[in-house]
């Protein structure tokens, strides 16, 4: 049987050799990170307030690629993931809300099926009877557990929401995918973007990326007011660079997307490559400086907080 592998914007490949891995292990067991410091994190977290709130736009960081987005009305978490372990690694600052403190979720978005972006055991924790917006070639991961109300996109689609102002459109990354031995490429990433037609309000979540041209094409199909943009996992750079983007390259690709306000994302929960969230973030913020960008469009989020639009 003929099966569909899906393949990056540029046509850029991300399939690694045994010899590239082998390179990677060794490099790591030279280099000495210090683990003991972690990212800042809200020690009082306002969740009544968002349960309270029905009509201002709020984005709160849970961690990693999670948030959690009240928009027109409606709840939305993307790349819902509170596991305590990714493989052998274990979690290294808890997530910013607990999931039973939650309240009910409308829409879940999914960038890709890698497990720090897909995690069923925290999907079935989310309270309400959401409507799931993935990316084609993972719908059947979701009917087999029982899920219905499930949504397959392919780049550049666009879907009219319940609420008649709100449209949800997926756009592209440059990653790849595999859940199992033999599905690599079988189902596609990207990212999401949520506009309000109300007020002029949108969000972008980029998703898992590395840098590539496709920034400019999406600035040139949406106007983009968020931006939700990964900054680690970066390191080893000869290794990650095709898939994970980092801290100057996303300030890059922040400029082309023409946003007004970045905020980083994906770095400081899981140790998935040999740059720590400290590491990360200090690079960033040298960057932002660097090239003197407007303190007001840069809003980094500690885990927990949220930024009220």
């Amino acid at each position: 049987m003929m099966v569909n592998r899906y393949k990056n914007f540029d046509d850029i490949p991300d399939k690694k050799t045994f010899k590239d891995m082998l390179r990677w292990s060794k490099e790591r067991r030279k280099k000495k990170k210090d683990l003991s410091v972690q990212i800042p994190y809200c020690e009082k977290v306002d969740v009544e307030s968002l349960h309270a709130n029905h009509s201002k736009t709020s984005i709160t960081w849970i961690g990693h690629s999670t948030f959690f987005i009240h928009m027109n009305g409606l709840n939305i978490i993307t790349d819902p993931v509170w596991a305590t372990y990714m493989g052998f690694q274990k979690r290294l600052t808890k997530p910013g809300i607990a999931i039973k403190d939650l309240p009910e979720i409308d829409i879940v978005v999914i960038s890709h099926g890698h497990y720090d972006h897909l995690d069923f055991p925290s999907i079935r924790k989310l309270k309400g009877d959401p409507t799931y917006y993935i990316p084609y070639g993972l719908k059947s991961a979701f009917t087999r557990r029982g899920y219905k109300r499930v949504v397959e996109a392919n780049w550049w689609d666009d879907f009219q929401l319940e609420s008649e102002h709100m449209k949800l459109s997926f756009v592209p990354a440059q990653h790849w995918t595999r859940r199992t031995l033999n599905d690599w490429n079988t189902s596609h990433w990207g990212g999401w973007i949520f506009e309000n037609s109300r007020n002029g309000e949108s969000i972008y979540f980029v998703g898992d990326t590395g840098y590539f041209s496709g920034f400019k094409e999406i600035a040139n199909r949406y106007s983009i007011n968020i931006v939700l943009m990964p900054i680690g996992a970066y390191e080893p750079e000869w290794f990650m660079a095709p898939s994970h983007i980092n801290p100057e390259d996303a300030i890059k690709a922040f400029l082309e997307s023409n946003g007004n306000v970045f905020i980083p994302m994906h770095y400081g929960a899981y140790r998935l490559a040999d740059d720590t969230g400290p590491e990360a973030l200090e690079r960033f913020n040298k960057e932002w400086e660097r090239q003197s960008l407007p303190e007001e469009q840069r809003k980094v989020l500690k885990i927990g907080e949220t930024y009220w639009l």
